[in-house]
């Protein structure tokens, strides 16, 4: 039900925004807010208290293995530094524009708004759609069913151009979002904490706005090409999970 309402409330949201119903401040932050009321509502309803206080549980799991952490914290700047660099040997010659950084994003506010930004995506769509979804059907195919629901959403942003990256194709942004929701269960599954998937979503929210990989700064093909090497790494580390599932259920026979 919220796979569905999701993207369809929001339609309606961004409509609001359109005509001048809804405030720009507002509208920001509160695309993701009504998402979270949505869910909670919704997790009240059918599953009462302690379905809610679950929505929340995998970001109270820090104590885990710090190699997580570092893994989570370099991956979105690293799969955007190598992009670049290819991107710069593509070009014959440019083979420094992957050190480029725009420092401008690392003010307070930006800071704090892509932080928000990470934790309500990642509590909405990773800690608690995926994991349910992971019950009935694998956790790949619910990684890419949320990654479609996730694109439906963003769609109406895409269109209005406010509170988004400006020049996204939203093919792009369906082979990104895709691979955003992949990478997010390969890294909750191996560590089992949110708070990894809400390091891995802030950096990657900063790598997009300090590299020049958006499409405002290094062009639609560099955004789409990061795309893909976004979305080919995380079926290298989802194939390197199930072989070591894999792997430990031959062992264990």
């Amino acid at each position: 039900m919220f796979l569905f309402l999701g993207p369809v409330i929001n339609v309606f949201y961004v409509y609001a925004r359109y005509v001048g119903i809804i405030h720009k401040a507002i509208y920001n932050n509160g695309r993701f807010c009504l998402l979270l009321f949505l869910l909670i509502c919704l997790v009240k309803y059918t599953r009462g208290n302690e379905g809610v206080k679950d929505i929340f549980r995998t970001m109270l799991n820090w104590k885990i293995n710090p190699k997580w952490y570092v893994f989570s914290f370099i991956l979105p700047f690293t799969i955007g530094a190598f992009t670049l660099l290819l991107k710069g040997i593509n070009s014959g010659g440019e083979y420094t524009s992957f050190l480029e950084v725009n420092f401008g994003v690392f003010s307070f506010r930006s800071v704090v708004a892509l932080f928000v930004w990470a934790f309500l995506g990642e509590v909405l769509w990773v800690s608690y759609c995926i994991r349910q979804l992971s019950k009935i059907i694998k956790p790949f195919y619910a990684s890419q069913v949320i990654g479609l629901v996730w694109t439906l959403w963003w769609i109406p942003i895409i269109i209005l151009g406010e509170g988004v990256l400006p020049g996204i194709p939203i093919v792009s942004l369906g082979i990104f979002m895709l691979g955003i929701a992949g990478m997010c269960t390969v890294v909750y599954r191996l560590s089992k904490s949110g708070i990894c998937v809400l390091i891995l979503q802030f950096m990657l929210n900063i790598s997009l706005n300090a590299l020049s990989i958006s499409p405002s700064t290094g062009g639609v093909a560099t955004f789409t090409s990061f795309a893909i090497v976004y979305y080919l790494t995380m079926l290298t580390f989802m194939y390197f999970m199930y072989s070591m599932k894999k792997a430990k259920m031959i062992e264990q026979v």
